[in-house]
């Protein structure tokens, strides 16, 4: 994802937050205390009140986003400025894209590192990973004569990605074709 992508797609704080509790939540917030699935959405913030053990909690208590005062469109942009670029990204240059301070750079930039080095995070391949693509399905069936078949990206099979860490873990996954684009 680019940063043009990551501005239309999160437009707002809003946006942000639903997001983030929709790919945490699956829409039924849990307390991130008591781990009950019985929360109150409070109507004036976006958050919710457990009644389990009484305590307000947002979608963000837990990650790499708490107790921050910069909004999440800066750490959305942060993480894809990171994640995208070959050689790393200085702090310095973090500061001048988000328009924060270099300190404040510097720990996002070491918040987001931390994070993908956590060991709930590496369920995903690490290393040094090969990834290819296929299309499974039988030889269709000839039709009339002259009617070419398609080839490559225009044919009805359904595309495979396979990726496999060196002398490692092998992941395989069926997809949609308009997700592959790349």
């Amino acid at each position: 994802m680019n940063l043009v992508e990551i501005f239309d797609r999160y437009p707002s704080q809003e946006e942000c937050i639903e997001y983030l509790e929709q790919v945490r939540w699956h829409g039924k917030p849990n307390c991130p205390y008591c781990q009950s699935v019985h929360a109150t959405p409070l109507p004036s913030e976006k958050r919710h009140r457990c009644n389990n053990c009484n305590t307000s909690f947002s979608v963000t208590v837990g990650t790499i986003f708490h107790r921050t005062h910069l909004p999440l469109q800066k750490w959305f942009l942060a993480v894809t400025l990171i994640l995208n670029a070959k050689k790393g990204v200085a702090s310095r240059q973090l500061a001048r894209d988000l328009k924060v301070n270099k300190d404040t750079a510097w720990r996002i930039s070491m918040k987001i590192r931390e994070a993908m080095a956590e060991n709930e995070q590496r369920v995903l391949l690490s290393g040094l990973v090969e990834a290819d693509e296929t299309c499974v399905g039988g030889r269709p069936g000839k039709g009339h004569p002259g009617d070419k078949q398609p080839r490559g990206r225009g044919m009805k099979k359904v595309p495979v990605v396979g990726m496999s860490e060196r002398a490692g873990k092998v992941k395989v996954q069926a997809v949609k074709e308009d997700h592959l684009k790349a």
